[in-house]
């Protein structure tokens, strides 16, 4: 074959490819965007602790969070300096090495799984009741945590919302004296939501 004819085909061949290629491209780009993941960089995270003595109440927006909708993983990174206390007394010791040790472990982290994820249509305004199984580590401790909580879906952007108890003595946290024995309540609530977008 004479080598122009085959300069020839062979440039014909590259710009068709690269053309099929630019083409394609904006499918790939709508899909991928279509099945990220869905990211918060605002979670509200609320400790309550209530007993005869006194109820305690902090809140934190510092927390950040991602849901993987094609398997339900989750994962959340809770600074653990950014609990904001009514009394300036009780976010010190909060704080300190005999409660939670913030300067030691700065952050709060669960990785687990929405169970039920194949059950919600992601696509379609509407709330969703939620399971989550995972693992919460608090300081050095590890412990696994079983929670329900609700999806709710508008306009492609998901909020969750989820409230479980949490022993402090499984992560290290007891007093055996003294008032924190009497005024913070051996379980506390915790309560988490926030807004998700894709990213």
């Amino acid at each position: 074959m004479n080598t122009n004819i085959t300069n020839l085909i062979h440039n014909i061949s590259m710009k068709t490819t690269k053309l099929l290629f630019l083409a394609a491209l904006p499918i790939a780009l709508a899909f991928t965007t279509l099945t990220g993941k869905y990211v918060s960089r605002a979670v509200h995270t609320e400790f309550f602790s209530s007993t005869p003595a006194e109820d305690i109440r902090a809140n934190n927006y510092a927390g950040t969070g991602t849901i993987d909708p094609a398997t339900g993983s989750v994962a959340f990174s809770i600074p653990m300096q950014s609990f904001e206390f009514e009394k300036a007394l009780m976010q010190k010791h909060f704080n300190s090495a005999d409660f939670l040790d913030t300067q030691a472990f700065p952050k709060a982290k669960f990785k687990g799984t929405i169970s039920n994820i194949k059950t919600m249509d992601l696509n379609t305004n509407g709330s969703y009741p939620a399971q989550v199984e995972g693992e919460m580590t608090i300081k050095d401790k590890t412990n696994p945590v079983s929670a329900k909580g609700t999806i709710t879906v508008k306009d492609g952007k998901l909020s969750i919302e989820s409230k479980f108890p949490i022993t402090l003595a499984e992560y290290g946290v007891a007093f055996q004296k003294g008032k924190p024995s009497t005024n913070v309540a051996k379980t506390v609530e915790v309560t988490v939501n926030g807004d998700f977008a894709v990213e």
